[in-house]
């Protein structure tokens, strides 16, 4: 019943929409000035991923994931923080491709605490789930409105239509 609100009702598509907006703002301003600003570098924090001992006796994976690939190619991740900051935050403000914002920031943030950042990471992922699970409803007053659309019609036409002798049937 509460799926079926949160992805139908149009009283759920505004509140979502101020949550969406929301969550957009936070990623835009935490990757506007990396982005804008001074050239961004993640190797210090990786480093400190690398060197904390919750990280590396609660998560061996990650951790020898961020010794062995994310540190060695810092320049990378920082270009890919930097700008997946903003665009999750640009897709979650306009509401285009939000379910794909959504998810690709619940990932950042899972990154983030797995890494042994707490901060506003916990809150995020909290509000986020319920933008995942709206799914096209959650930007439904945003571009989805026409991009989901489009792309069912345009990209994948042959997926969303029945054959001849389904519909013969």
């Amino acid at each position: 019943m509460f799926m079926d609100f949160l992805r139908n009702n149009k009283i759920a598509a505004g509140v979502l929409t101020v949550l969406r907006v929301y969550l957009g703002w936070q990623w835009l301003t935490a990757g506007w000035g990396k982005v804008t600003g001074e050239p961004f570098d993640a190797s210090g924090y990786l480093t400190g991923v690398v060197n904390n001992e919750a990280v590396i006796e609660q998560y061996p994976t990650y951790h020898a994931f961020i010794e062995s690939f994310a540190l060695p190619n810092a320049g990378v991740f920082s270009f890919m923080v930097a700008w997946g900051e903003v665009l999750v935050g640009l897709g979650l403000i306009l509401g285009v491709l939000t379910t794909a914002a959504a998810f690709f920031g619940i990932v950042m943030n899972f990154a983030f605490m797995f890494a042994g950042t707490i901060s506003s990471n916990p809150w995020l992922v909290l509000l986020t789930i319920f933008i995942l699970a709206a799914g096209y409803n959650a930007g439904k007053f945003g571009g989805d409105r026409w991009v989901i659309p489009y792309i069912r019609t345009v990209i994948f036409k042959d997926k969303f239509t029945k054959p001849a002798s389904v519909k013969a049937a």
